[in-house]
């Protein structure tokens, strides 16, 4: 007795159809929970947060006017930018640093190298303490214990959810943020949460701060230190300016008091308005938007970290690694200060994108 075949092969695509639906479902089910998840787990720090001074004994009381000063600043990169190191966000191949191992030498590094800097304050950024991508190693704590005589304080400035992408390894989740020390004695630190997207941007420039940090000095006016991180991976445009109108009134109102201030680190602008034509043999446009100065506020200047006799990038591209004379170069950070100070010297230190994507920038200055 004979079975007709179009029947035997109808319950067969029947079953491989509710295979492939079921497989599909479960998909859907998964990436539906997780973008439930990154929502519901996503959150803003608080603004005006007053943060933890340590000040051990040996620091310096008062910061002292007419007196030569030293300003160290460094994005570090979560210790994980060797020179051939390339990061996905950026159109490169990796997510995280390449192994625990790999973020301690980094950071041993990193912190001998500002041991040499020797500077009277410092402002670092990206520094993690509990990340995936630096494989939860406390960076913030390496860097103090090492410097033991120095006060300090740290503003967190995100805690992302856990970002699954790449697939195969993870960026994860991310606590990330603002160092400041110094040889003198911190009589403050607030956190200020600066305006981010609210869309779906947000999830990927995470949370942005800046550190305001107050010292005294011996005329009784106050040295304002804003130690900063803007947003780099905005759609936005306006945020940045958003970001920067809410600075500015700030240090405005610090110096209507007559206090000296000074903002420094990562401002993710081009920081001399046009660092292709400076540093790059290109008509490549940066992806860093020229930093408008004039937009500052009355009694204010851009320091820029430039010596046009030797110039230095502070920030190479990071789609593939750096390649001396070839990698696309610009200078993101530096320095705003109040006119009451009188800068001595500003210059990038040219560490060949060793340790980190950033060189660190240093000025010398005095009160006047």
């Amino acid at each position: 007795m004979s079975v007709d075949r179009g029947r035997r092969e109808k319950p067969a695509k029947h079953k491989f159809l509710k295979a492939v639906l079921k497989i599909v479902a479960a998909i859907l089910v998964v990436v539906l929970a997780y973008v439930a998840y990154v929502f519901i787990a996503y959150h803003r720090i608080e603004d005006n947060i007053e943060l933890k001074v340590n000040n051990p004994d040996n620091v310096i009381s008062e910061v002292a006017t007419d007196t030569e000063l030293s300003l160290q600043a460094w994005n570090i990169g979560f210790a994980a930018y060797v020179q051939d190191y390339s990061f996905f966000m950026d159109g490169g191949k990796e997510s995280r640093a390449r192994s625990e191992e790999a973020v301690y030498d980094n950071m041993d590094k990193i912190i001998a190298e500002l041991h040499e800097l020797d500077a009277d304050f410092f402002a670092i950024q990206e520094v993690d303490f509990d990340s995936t991508r630096a494989y939860h190693v406390d960076e913030r704590a390496l860097i103090t214990e090492s410097f033991e005589k120095y006060s300090n304080t740290f503003a967190q400035n995100y805690d992302s959810p856990y970002l699954f992408w790449p697939l195969i390894k993870p960026h994860g989740a991310s606590k990330s943020g603002i160092l400041t020390m110094s040889k003198y004695e911190m009589q403050s630190s607030i956190r200020r949460s600066l305006p981010i997207q609210t869309d779906f941007a947000k999830l990927i420039d995470l949370d942005r701060c800046y550190d305001v940090v107050r010292f005294k000095t011996d005329n009784g006016k106050d040295l304002v230190l804003v130690n900063l991180h803007l947003s780099a991976y905005t759609t936005d445009p306006t945020i940045a300016d958003k970001q920067l109108a809410m600075l500015y009134k700030q240090i405005e109102e610090e110096y209507a008091k007559g206090n000296y201030v000074i903002c420094v680190g990562d401002f993710n602008k081009d920081m001399l308005e046009d660092s292709t034509h400076i540093f790059n043999n290109s008509s490549e446009r940066s992806w860093a938007k020229a930093f408008k100065e004039e937009n500052l506020p009355d009694g204010f200047r851009n320091v820029k970290a430039y010596d046009p006799a030797d110039p230095v990038p502070s920030c190479r591209d990071c789609d593939t690694g750096y390649v001396k004379g070839e990698s696309f170069v610009v200078t993101v950070d530096g320095f705003i200060a109040s006119d009451n100070i009188e800068v001595i010297k500003a210059q990038t230190i040219n560490t060949e994108f060793l340790w980190t994507d950033h060189n660190p920038v240093r000025m010398t200055f005095r009160l006047k």
